[in-house]
C-alpha cells in the first residue's frame, strides 16, 4: 500500500487549513517586519536593505536621490491635540507621501515625525520637482487642512562615494536650512 492510500479526505482538508494559516501567518510575520507600526510605510530596517541595492546600481551610473521630509510643528501639534491626534496626523502624512511617488520610491518613517524618500533613476532637479508636489499636496490635503500641517524637504543626489548615511546627513543639511529659512519649503543641496 502506498502513504496516499492512508491519507482520507478530511486529514487532507485538516491539511490544507494548517498550510494556508502557515501561509498567513508568514506574510503577516514578514510585514511586520518590514513595515512601520504606525504609519504602514516601510520601516528604516527595510529601507536600509533597499538603499544599499539602489545605491549600488547609482555607483554604476544611475541616478538617485533621496529626500528627507519633516512635519513643521511637530511637537506643538502632539502637545496641542495630544499624541492620538499626532498619529492620525502621521498615518495621513503617510499617506498623502505613498499615493504622490512612484511604485519604485521607497516611503519610510525615518523616526518621529520624519519620512525619508528614496528615489531611484531620478536626477536632483526632478528630486525637487517631487519634493515640491509632496510638500503642496500636504498642505493643501483636506484631511490634514484642520491642523494646518506643513512640511519641510531636504533634497540631495548620490554623489560618488556617497553611503546610505552620507546622503541622509546631506539631506538633514538642507533640511535644516529649510526650516531655518521659514520651513514649508524644499530645499536642495
Amino acid at each position: 500500500m502506498k502513504t496516499k492510500d492512508f491519507i482520507g479526505p478530511e486529514f487532507k482538508k485538516q491539511l490544507a487549513q494548517i498550510l494556508k494559516h502557515i501561509d498567513e501567518s508568514i506574510d503577516r510575520l514578514y510585514y511586520i517586519a518590514t513595515h512601520d507600526e504606525k504609519t504602514g510605510l516601510y520601516n528604516y530596517a527595510f529601507f536600509k536593505n533597499i538603499a544599499s541595492m539602489e545605491i549600488e546600481k547609482a555607483k554604476r551610473g544611475k541616478p538617485l536621490s533621496l529626500i528627507l521630509a519633516d512635519i513643521d510643528f511637530f511637537k506643538k501639534l502632539n502637545d496641542k491635540y495630544g499624541h492620538v491626534v499626532g498619529d492620525i496626523i502621521l498615518e495621513k502624512v503617510a499617506r498623502v507621501l505613498a499615493k504622490h511617488v512612484r511604485k519604485s520610491d521607497i516611503v519610510t518613517r525615518y523616526g518621529g515625525e520624519e519620512f525619508l524618500v528614496l528615489l531611484p533613476n531620478t536626477t536632483l532637479a526632478r528630486a525637487v520637482k517631487v519634493a515640491e508636489r509632496l510638500r503642496k499636496k500636504i498642505k493643501s490635503y483636506s484631511g490634514l487642512k484642520k491642523y494646518a500641517i506643513t512640511m519641510s524637504f531636504g533634497v540631495t543626489e548620490f554623489k560618488k562615494h556617497d553611503t546610505l548615511t552620507k546622503l541622509i546627513k546631506r539631506a538633514d543639511k538642507a533640511l535644516y536650512k529649510a526650516k531655518k529659512r521659514g520651513r514649508d519649503r524644499v530645499v536642495a543641496s
